[in-house]
């Protein structure tokens, strides 16, 4: 995927001063995040950081797989039919009530060619999934790596249904061999394991994703809200997944285009609220449309250089 995720971002100053904002004024931060990135292009490289006394010497923490119990009977399955996964590591000390869940990205499938060949992938099946994941970056419990949130209880969970946690086709589809678009039902099939392991006591909240997994974020941010009406803090981060539908160096919307064949496939359009009748299915998906509902407190993180955006 070829989408730069800057999970290493301090996020110290926004997380203790944002508040409850606007989808209006986190657009306007992503201006400024586009212009401060042209800038560090414009004066060369930034300086390395100092070494800290644990830098290159701890390794990341390895957490198993963990496989969504009674999924399949919900039917939130991955395109194979496999049960949806996620990888959990407990936090400590005064961060053991505060929860971190990242939604994992890589791409979508736009029709049944790209969906078979990724149901073959761990982006379609958990029975291609690693058995451990490392955590790293915004994950990470190194505490000289992460200091905002090194000690809070954090979840990776696995993406495997192609259409960013949005898609929910009531029947299998068949196509040569079968497929299951159910990437809503995952949504509500991990959040309902989630909050009875405690996210539901959780004090702070904080749902993160990059690339696809960034425009999952948008899509689920105000859910992931009213999932927790007792948490006093709760905020969202969307890293790498402003998709601008825009015409590309080629003249043509690629993105339009390519989105159009994921909503049609995974019948999208109905999750969406914003979506009317004279837009078409895929601009429904965009971060642009999907952002002037959101009430939650949402920070959006964009590089400035992105093949998505400039290329094909």
């Amino acid at each position: 995927m070829p989408v730069l995720c800057t999970h290493h971002v301090q996020l110290r100053l926004w997380w203790r001063r944002l508040g409850r904002r606007s989808a209006t004024f986190a657009l306007a931060l992503l201006a400024v995040a586009l212009v401060l990135t042209l800038s560090r292009y414009a004066a060369g490289p930034a300086p390395s950081p100092p070494p800290s006394s644990s830098y290159g010497h701890r390794l990341p923490a390895l957490v198993d797989i963990t496989l969504v119990y009674g999924a399949i009977d919900k039917g939130a399955v991955c395109l194979d039919g496999t049960p949806p996964a996620y990888h959990f590591l407990p936090g400590f000390g005064d961060g053991s009530h505060n929860w971190l869940l990242h939604l994992e990205g890589g791409s979508w499938c736009r029709n049944f060619e790209s969906c078979a060949r990724r149901k073959k992938t761990n982006l379609g099946s958990s029975a291609h999934m690693d058995t451990r994941a490392e955590f790293v970056g915004i994950l990470s419990d190194d505490q000289s790596q992460n200091p905002d949130f090194y000690n809070w209880n954090k979840v990776k969970i696995r993406y495997c249904d192609g259409a960013s946690f949005s898609g929910n086709v009531q029947e299998e589809v068949k196509n040569d061999t079968g497929f299951f678009f159910r990437g809503q039902r995952i949504w509500e099939a991990v959040m309902a394991e989630l909050l009875s392991k405690g996210l539901a006591r959780a004090k702070q909240a904080f749902l993160t994703g990059c690339s696809a997994g960034g425009l999952s974020t948008y899509i689920h941010c105000d859910d992931f809200r009213a999932l927790l009406p007792n948490t006093p803090t709760v905020k969202c981060l969307a890293d790498g997944g402003f998709f601008l539908d825009v015409e590309d160096i080629s003249g043509r919307r690629y993105m339009r285009g390519f989105y159009n064949d994921v909503a049609r496939l995974q019948d999208v359009r109905k999750i969406f609220p914003h979506c009317s009748s004279d837009m078409e299915p895929g601009q429904c998906f965009f971060p642009q449309e999907v952002a002037k509902s959101i009430t939650t407190p949402m920070f959006i993180l964009n590089p400035a250089y992105d093949v998505w955006q400039d290329g094909y």
